[in-house]
């Protein structure tokens, strides 16, 4: 393993500012390593953007919805001893999407070889059921490459990936385009969507992200999707409170507004009620923002930061009892559901390079009580629909003027790609960049910076800023990038820069 530079001195006692999802890694990676930890959380509850909120009987999960990789979670969770059997028991969800195609056609995505292979012939025949096969090859090797030596370490400089893995990662395509990838393996426009939509969580077009960024695909359609039962909030509950019992400190309801600092070296964290907390070393795992107002400097970089497109989010109380299978009530959806609309290449120029609003939108429709039906008060069903839309740096649209009316068009689109045609009771609650923004996030997007090439691995902010000797970042900013495995794997990379390896 390459050796990668670490905090000098004192490290015994750490504050780590924010119980988000990377903040909690880090926290309970440093518990289990024998650290002294603090956790400085300016809101009542853990979660950081993985947010919730209780209005009327429904239980709304207002971050992240997808969650992968369910390992990276049962190892931050044993990292403080904790068993995620008996704290976070996990719904394995099959299909993992119900995709919905503007042609009238539709396709349950399964991550069992055999079922979706069938599920695929019978969609688009056995030619594309081979490619298939072929691809879901492809996608695991990716995955074996990458994971180990890119995703889940440290490097301190480009030098640091010259290894034969970045060659055995070219030979298989890494540094193509990710379309062009999964175009060696199917023809089906319908299919290539199915495989290339999450390009959108990398903040790009699948024309122009690097295939290397498939491992995402690897991650929902082979890996799995699952589902807490209580809801996405019931990870950062688990997570805080293994560390919690093993003995982390939270401070809920503080917020730090500076760093105390001698020489290069931070001495404490200064809160908003005039409290002094001592620490040898500080773990910012807030937005990238607030941190660099922390740290009192924003790094040089030889081009500006590029934020990924951000999104509106409508969740809707509609009508029915949320029972699995519950056709009657809403017709078919399932946990997930991809709702593709005809224009999908002109949805990322929209985005990205217009940025406007889709004109033929895509969306992600989300139904959690189809799982736990006790998220919505009885009679009823829990419904959130995603609409990517462009960030506040490429568009500076009133979203506090336009986003009802915006809101409406999203319902009115949900109903035309699902055929889900219940009756909405109540528009519980909507989210807009406007919203995203006053939260502190950047460009009012959820979902940080974009993975370009000048923003992906050792080219992305790194974790170990270079103006003090003991403060590590972590979160969807820095590496390894967005998404809730990445994440938990960022809060455990900034713990190694203050333990080294363990």
């Amino acid at each position: 393993m390459t050796h990668c530079s670490t905090v000098p001195g004192r490290t015994d006692h750490v504050i780590v500012v924010g119980a988000g999802l990377s903040g909690l890694a880090a926290a309970s990676h440093l518990c289990g390593r024998g650290r002294t930890v603090t956790v400085l959380e300016r809101d009542g509850v853990p979660g950081g953007r993985a947010g919730r909120l209780d209005i009327g009987g429904y239980r709304l999960d207002t971050g992240p919805t997808v969650l992968t990789m369910p390992d990276i979670v049962r190892d931050t969770l044993a990292a403080t001893g904790a068993s995620m059997d008996e704290r976070l028991p996990l719904i394995r969800l099959d299909p993992a999407y119900r995709t919905f195609f503007a042609d009238g056609s539709s396709l349950d995505v399964h991550t069992d070889a055999e079922a979706m292979t069938e599920a695929v012939r019978a969609f688009a025949g056995p030619r594309e059921a081979e490619g298939y096969a072929r691809l879901r090859a492809w996608l695991t090797r990716l995955y074996e490459v990458e994971y180990a030596g890119f995703i889940a370490a440290n490097v301190d400089s480009p030098l640091g990936l010259l290894t034969p893995r970045l060659a055995r990662l070219a030979a298989l395509g890494g540094f193509g385009r990710w379309e062009s990838a999964v175009r060696r393996f199917l023809r089906d426009e319908r299919l290539l969507r199915v495989f290339t939509f999450q390009a959108l969580y990398a903040g790009l077009s699948p024309r122009r992200a690097l295939a290397l960024y498939a491992v995402i695909a690897y991650m929902d359609t082979v890996g799995g999707v699952f589902f807490p039962r209580g809801g996405m909030r019931a990870l950062p509950d688990a997570l805080a409170g293994a560390a919690a019992d093993a003995g982390v400190e939270f401070r809920y309801g503080t917020r730090v507004t500076s760093l105390e600092r001698r020489g290069r070296r931070v001495t404490a964290a200064l809160t908003a009620d005039g409290d002094r907390i001592p620490c040898d070393a500080v773990v910012l795992s807030c937005d990238l923002p607030a941190a660099y107002r922390l740290l009192g400097h924003v790094p040089r970089r030889p081009a500006r930061l590029v934020a990924a497109p951000s999104a509106v989010v409508v969740h809707l109380g509609v009508s029915g009892d949320g029972r699995p299978g519950d056709r009657a009530g809403a017709n078919g959806t399932a946990h997930h559901n991809l709702l593709f609309g005809r224009a999908w290449r002109t949805t990322f120029d929209d985005l990205i390079r217009a940025g406007r609003p889709m004109r033929d939108p895509s969306l992600l429709l989300t139904r959690p009580t189809v799982t736990d039906p006790a998220l919505a008060p009885d009679g009823r069903q829990l419904v959130s629909v995603l609409a990517p839309a462009p960030n506040l740096a490429r568009a500076r649209l009133d979203w506090d003027r336009i986003g009802p009316a915006y809101a409406e068009e999203v319902i009115q689109a949900t109903a035309v790609r699902s055929g889900l045609r219940v009756h909405v009771k109540d528009v519980l609650h909507v989210i807009t960049p406007a919203d995203w923004r006053r939260q502190g996030l950047l460009a009012g997007t959820p979902f940080s910076l974009a993975h370009t090439f000048g923003q992906t691995g050792p080219f992305r902010p790194a974790n170990l800023p270079r103006t003090t000797d003991n403060v590590v970042l972590a979160g969807c900013g820095t590496v390894p990038g967005v998404g809730v495995p990445t994440a938990l794997v960022s809060g455990r990379l900034a713990a190694d820069r203050i333990t080294g390896n363990p």
